[in-house]
């Protein structure tokens, strides 16, 4: 069975078989697709399926032409159909793994398409590359797979490879970042090693699923901790009534032995502040507390907290409540020229100013409209009448079509938490 799997993906006759066409999913599907391979693309939700097969854009990195125009070749199938997994030759796990409130890893959604794989098991190259705690492809998808009654790497072979996707990241697309591999056994891993060498130039083969679900977690905890330093630097530093914006230019002129992280108000999007508190969450039931990691994330998640004091001190010391202060969020994505709302903290800076009764409008070039619970709030149009009637506006998310000059000159208080105007601007308050 191995051989035959290693030829069929040399050859590109290998069938492949994606759940979830998400961030992850999607890209990775049109990427097979283009180098020749056929691609089933599964969904649960049929709207995807319906925008990817109507050509519209829902995921930042992929041209809907390019997509409508490999399923019109027919190489690239959309589907909620999970009978097409018999079909198969490889099947990739793509699919969301929340942080539950208890902040707790949920695996829901990689133990569902676990038990689908099941039903159309036969001898498949299965890959797991939704982002978990370690050993989740063996506590969690092996298990699943053996009630199949087939023999792991004997009747199917299973890897995990995690994902290291960066959303409108054009220097760096998926096709431009190594990979990892770590499989069951040394057939598994090159089963992998030689699928994704095939999109992909540089994968590095690690010994063990463990290995390479750890590595994750390791590249998102560096950058939790640092970016904790950062920001609790700018708390220090606001204290000592210098800019940490020009420290960090200073700081990084060193060649070696520094990275510059910068702070801002909040983390966002599904890895940094979540991935490594799985790695909390499993280092806890193995009896050792992550201090660093859970001090890392306290920081971080104080940082909405932060912002809206300092912007209530500032409206008091200019003799305007909070409450009744007319707000502008600029940015409302977690990160700069996406749409991508998740664990975004312009939400939660949003929701506590509303709690306090302050009036917050936002504008987002990539979004519309946003709902936050029970608040919907439209995008406002940036123009001087509308921008002179804000008491304060604050800069969330640096989004690269905004003319932030503009606002500069029609907001008569302005919270720069992303430094857009430079630590030379005056007349800006920054983070």
């Amino acid at each position: 069975m191995y051989n035959l799997l290693k030829d069929k993906i040399q050859t590109k006759k290998a069938k492949i078989g994606i759940i979830g066409l998400g961030y992850v999913g999607l890209p990775l599907a049109v990427a097979f697709s283009k180098k020749g391979y056929f691609v089933y693309g599964i969904d649960t939700n049929p709207h995807h399926i319906e925008r990817l097969n109507k050509g519209e854009k829902y995921i930042v990195d992929i041209n809907p032409q390019e997509a409508i125009s490999l399923i019109r070749k027919k190489i690239f199938l959309p589907t909620v159909d999970a009978k097409v997994l018999g079909d198969c030759d490889v099947i990739i796990i793509c699919v969301p793994t929340p942080l539950r409130k208890v902040k707790m890893p949920d695996v829901s959604y990689v133990l569902a398409a676990a038990k689908t794989i099941k039903k159309y098991l036969k001898n498949q190259l299965i890959i797991l590359e939704s982002t978990s705690y370690p050993a989740t492809t063996r506590e969690v998808v092996l298990p699943v797979l053996i009630e199949a009654g087939k023999r792991p790497e004997k009747d199917f072979f299973l890897c995990f490879s995690p994902e290291r996707v960066n959303p409108a990241d054009k220097k760096f697309p998926l096709t431009k970042i190594p990979k990892i591999v770590g499989g069951f056994s040394q057939n598994s891993t090159d089963l992998a090693r030689l699928l994704y060498s095939k999109i992909i130039k540089k994968v590095f083969p690690a010994s063990s699923p463990e290995v390479a679900e750890t590595a994750k977690l390791l590249e998102n905890t560096f950058r939790l901790v640092n970016i904790a330093l950062a920001n609790e630097f700018a708390i220090v530093c606001n204290k000592l009534g210098i800019s940490v914006w020009e420290v960090i230019e200073a700081a990084k002129t060193k060649p070696f032995g520094f990275m510059p992280f910068y702070p801002g108000p909040g983390l966002g999007g599904h890895c940094i502040p979540i991935d490594p508190l799985y790695l909390s969450w499993k280092a806890k039931k193995l009896g050792f507390k992550t201090k660093m990691i859970d001090l890392a994330s306290y920081i971080n998640h104080f940082m909405p907290e932060y912002v809206i004091e300092r912007i209530k001190k500032l409206l008091h010391s200019r003799n305007v409540n909070l409450k009744g202060a007319k707000i502008l969020i600029l940015g409302v994505a977690y990160k700069k020229d996406v749409k991508d709302l998740r664990e975004s903290p312009a939400l939660e800076i949003i929701e506590e100013l509303q709690k306090k009764g302050a009036r917050v409008s936002f504008y987002d070039p990539f979004l519309p409209y946003i709902k936050i619970h029970e608040i919907d709030l439209k995008r406002i149009k940036l123009n001087k009448n509308t921008l002179k009637t804000f008491n304060c506006a604050i800069v969330v998310t640096d989004h690269s079509n905004v003319d932030y000059n503009f606002i500069k000159n029609n907001v008569k208080l302005i919270f720069d938490a992303r430094n857009v105007y430079g630590h030379n601007a005056k007349n800006i308050i920054r983070l």
